[in-house]
């Protein structure tokens, strides 16, 4: 019995370093979203923070009302993209430490 908390706590203390290395691997990587068929171009962080914004200059001259909508699409697109990212990042840790399948880290 003693063995198995012990084999628990050091799996669990090895989870918490692969956590905290995965969300620095994040924090770092970018992920590029577009709309507009790539007229707008948004790049992000994992951690939603905004690197760039790369707008055509045919949508310039444009309706505002449908620049904004593309800039929504392409915020909508990059935080889908993100959001995949992270859960396939993620996934395998969550299988490496016998959690059920569709188990969703971070907690």
């Amino acid at each position: 019995m003693k063995a198995d908390l012990g084999q628990l706590m050091k799996q669990a203390q090895r989870m918490q370093t692969e956590m905290a290395q995965a969300q620095e691997e994040l924090a770092n990587l970018e992920v590029q979203g577009e709309a507009g068929g790539g007229l707008v171009r948004l790049t992000m962080t994992c951690r939603h923070e905004v690197r760039d914004i790369r707008i055509d200059d045919s949508l310039l001259g444009e309706d505002r009302s449908m620049l904004e909508d593309i800039l929504i699409a392409a915020f909508n697109d990059t935080l889908r993209k993100i959001d995949s990212t992270v859960q396939e990042k993620y996934s395998g840790m969550a299988a490496g430490a016998g959690l059920p399948g569709g188990f969703k880290l971070p907690f």
